[in-house]
């Protein structure tokens, strides 16, 4: 059984968010964050990190915020050698959980429409409540429609 550590935490996460951004978003698409971004998003009110670990090693993060009352997955990655083991639910479990704590009554998150973590969004209780047509554009120019998917946090 792999045991997932998840911890809190800030700037001085920053280095694993980085090893595995790169790993874990497909270049093509043009989704990943690049240190400067993921260092201003993290300096703003009701923005939270959590890290999640597997045998000591960095495996996955959730990037999250809250205003008022609405939370949002802002950006959410596991490193493709520790994908389909519960590394991505229980980052998103985590994500409900400070959400909570933060008084939060919905979480939102963004996807493209055909990525393949819709799979686990939706096995973890995410609905879709709308699409944003051209709201990606890839490096070689191509556009993606975003997938808006949100789920509630009062039976948490």
């Amino acid at each position: 059984m792999t045991t997932i550590h998840i911890e809190e935490s800030g700037v001085a996460g920053l280095d694993a968010v980085m090893l595995i951004m790169n790993q874990a978003f497909d270049p093509g698409y043009g989704e990943a964050w690049n240190e400067q971004q993921t260092l201003s998003m993290l300096a703003l009110p009701g923005v939270w990190l959590s890290l999640a670990w597997v045998d000591e090693k960095p495996a996955g993060f959730a990037l999250n915020r809250i205003v008022a009352d609405e939370a949002e997955l802002l950006l959410l990655a596991v490193s493709p050698s520790f994908r389909r083991i519960g590394v991505g639910l229980a980052l998103i479990e985590r994500s409900r959980i400070m959400a909570c704590k933060r008084n939060g009554f919905r979480l939102h998150l963004e996807v493209r429409y055909n990525n393949p973590a819709i799979e686990l969004y939706r096995k973890a209780g995410f609905s879709l409540i709308g699409r944003r047509p051209g709201y990606y554009r890839g490096i070689d120019g191509h556009i993606h429609d975003a997938l808006t998917l949100s789920c509630s946090l009062e039976s948490r």
